[in-house]
């Protein structure tokens, strides 16, 4: 795994765009503004780009790749149309399956399970009552990381969908491990799949 997926918090941030077809991501180390990882979304079919013009755009399908700053692959995540819920499969650099992340149908919480590749649950997602904030519940409810929505100056939230959050992570996730994995691609991905334009 690369290093910078060990740090325990990571600065996330959206470029900003009039009028957004594409997510694309840096993220940054929150204290030296330092670029660690670069998150963009590639293969995105012509069908694909119309849509996000409309109210479809949420079920739209997408490939998200996350390579270090020289171009290594880290993580890539991937979802095709949604039936019911969304599921979001994420790849290692080898592009092995590592697991997924699924929405819960009928939720009114905003809830996804995080599981592992062979489909066993790790840890849970769950939305804050204002959805701007995120919290990943171990499965005896041990808050294991949070994502929180940071202000993105007047002009990005006004005129832009662009946001900016943070991601921290607490120390009971051990290095190299597979949950840290799927939290910063859950956490990367989550603003696709809500209604709302948040991450």
């Amino acid at each position: 795994m690369k290093q910078a997926l060990n740090r325990n918090v990571l600065f996330v941030t959206e470029h900003p765009c009039l009028f957004k077809r594409t997510n694309n991501y840096d993220i940054l180390d929150p204290e030296t503004k330092e670029l660690l990882m670069e998150c963009r979304e590639e293969k995105i079919s012509r069908l694909t780009r119309l849509l996000r013009f409309t109210s479809l755009r949420r079920t739209t399908p997408f490939t998200i790749i996350v390579r270090t700053v020289k171009g290594d692959q880290v993580l890539r995540m991937s979802r095709g149309v949604p039936i019911f819920a969304s599921v979001v499969n994420v790849f290692d650099e080898t592009n092995a399956p590592i697991g997924c992340f699924k929405q819960r149908p009928f939720s009114f919480s905003g809830a996804f399970d995080v599981l592992d590749a062979q489909n066993r649950p790790l840890c849970t997602l769950k939305s804050g009552q204002a959805g701007w904030n995120f919290r990943f519940l171990s499965l005896d409810d041990i808050e294991l990381a949070r994502v929180t929505r940071k202000w993105a100056g007047f002009g990005r939230e006004l005129f832009t969908s662009a946001n900016d959050y943070i991601l921290q992570l607490d120390d009971v996730v051990p290095e190299d491990s597979l949950i840290r994995q799927l939290v910063l691609a859950s956490a990367l991905c989550i603003g696709l799949i809500q209604k709302t334009d948040i991450p």
